[in-house]
């Protein structure tokens, strides 16, 4: 594929009205599926439906055929690790911007594990005016639960909140005393914050660096058990029991974990959990032979969980699904796999591979696309995902069916580790437009 073309913000007062026409509309929040347009101006949209056609566009508006492709919100990623400002040589936020326009994503959320660590009010405020400078995917901050990302000191969460920090985690480690959670649910009670947890029992996944079963054993490998994830998963679903708190997981990967997600579900707790497209779409054969792009936190699993990923998917277990975007550079990846850095960028591929949901016929398309749009909008309480009238002229138009093979050098992103470098897709990202400009257009 094209690596497309992209385009800065403009002045607000070069917006006009622009008419999106003969379009497939597909807004999962109304759960709207029909021909039709969407009308914008400014930044804004002001109307969408059936009723939006070329004949009857303002005579002051762009047109714009969509050719019967489909219209819908643009995504909403709430997993993606930039990594500026302190490792810059694996990306930054102009090229996570890049990267996400080109998959469609006009909202993102990233993690705090930068260098600095998000923990602070400049910190949160250098990531929202970095990215307004920049003018791609709109990019809220995440900060840290706990002071330095080290499990004891929990940060001053309400100060944080009023900066601008969306919600708070420490990324891709687990809080794992369990009187520290306990007092992060509870502080964050009261402004009615939401906690984000990596869900992996530190002490049974250290030094493991792939799924534990017979292929680890074969590869010589140490495994990080299933059972750190359920652990993790089952003691903090009893913190919110008594503590009331809020509480996300991150990443879900095992069948048994998503049993006790859903079952707590059903007892009316408040939780709930996104999955990235490797754990539906991958197992832990892709670690091949050694192939340090497949090395991922938590680690592919079996087939069954695998399987399971997609059922919680299908009946509502998983709310969301994320890219779990997280960029190395060569010297991370080209390692022995013991020694490799886990993590795999997943910005482009996050529509393509969240369609085969829909084209091996475990989900319909508004299904899928409510888990890349409102449905993480409205957890995390953002402005976004919906085609409505007043609502952000956020869009992405796409062909559903075209297909094409990953080349991980032919990527947008900086780095390059994809984990489904060489895999067949179907998904192509046309057109992205975030406040009503148009940031990113794919011709090819």
């Amino acid at each position: 594929m094209g690596a497309g073309s992209w385009t800065a913000a403009m002045p607000d007062d070069a917006l006009g009205r622009t008419a999106y026409v003969n379009a497939r509309l597909l807004d999962p929040a109304t759960g709207m599926d029909a021909p039709g347009g969407v009308l914008t101006d400014g930044e804004s949209i002001t109307d969408a439906g059936p009723g939006i056609k070329a004949g009857g566009a303002p005579k002051d508006a762009e047109v714009i055929d969509c050719g019967g492709l489909c219209l819908a919100p643009g995504l909403v990623d709430i997993r993606v690790q930039v990594r500026e400002p302190g490792e810059e040589h694996k990306g930054t936020i102009k090229s996570a911007g890049m990267s996400a326009t080109a998959g469609g994503v006009t909202t993102m959320l990233c993690l705090p594990n930068t260098m600095p660590i998000i923990q602070d009010m400049s910190g949160v405020e250098f990531v929202a005016r970095r990215a307004r400078k920049i003018g791609l995917t709109k990019i809220y901050p995440y900060a840290a639960v706990s002071k330095d990302l080290e499990g004891r000191d929990l940060t001053e969460m309400g100060l944080l909140a009023e900066a601008g920090a969306v919600a708070f985690t420490d990324g891709g480690k687990a809080i794992s005393d369990a009187q520290m959670m306990r007092r992060a649910l509870t502080y964050a009670r009261t402004f009615g914050l939401i906690i984000i947890q990596h869900p992996e029992e530190p002490s049974l996944a250290r030094g493991g660096v792939m799924n534990s079963g017979e292929m680890a054993t074969r590869l010589g490998l140490t495994g990080i058990p299933p059972a750190a994830e359920i652990i993790m998963v089952e003691r903090d679903l009893r913190l919110v029991e008594m503590t009331g708190g809020r509480l996300h997981f991150s990443n879900v990967s095992t069948g048994e974990a998503i049993d006790a997600i859903r079952a707590a579900k059903q007892r009316g707790l408040e939780v709930s959990c996104d999955t990235a497209p490797p754990y539906f779409a991958l197992n832990e054969t892709s670690v091949g032979d050694y192939r340090t792009f497949a090395k991922l936190s938590p680690p592919l699993r079996s087939e069954t969980d695998r399987m399971a990923v997609a059922e919680g998917l299908a009946d509502g277990t998983i709310d969301c699904i994320a890219s779990d975007h997280a960029p190395h550079d060569e010297d991370s990846k080209r390692l022995p796999f013991g020694e490799a850095a886990f993590g795999g960028v997943g910005l482009e591929t996050l529509l393509p591979v969240s369609l085969e949901l829909y084209h091996n016929g475990q989900m319909p398309l508004l299904g899928v696309l409510a888990k890349l749009t409102w449905a993480p909008a409205e957890l995390m309480r953002l402005g976004a995902g919906r085609l409505e009238k007043g609502a952000p002229a956020d869009l992405t138009l796409f062909d559903p069916d075209l297909g094409w093979q990953v080349d991980a050098d032919d990527l947008a992103s900086k780095a390059k580790n994809s984990p489904f470098d060489g895999r067949p897709v179907q998904g192509v990202v046309r057109r992205t437009v975030i406040d009503g400009r148009t940031v990113f257009v794919r011709e090819d």
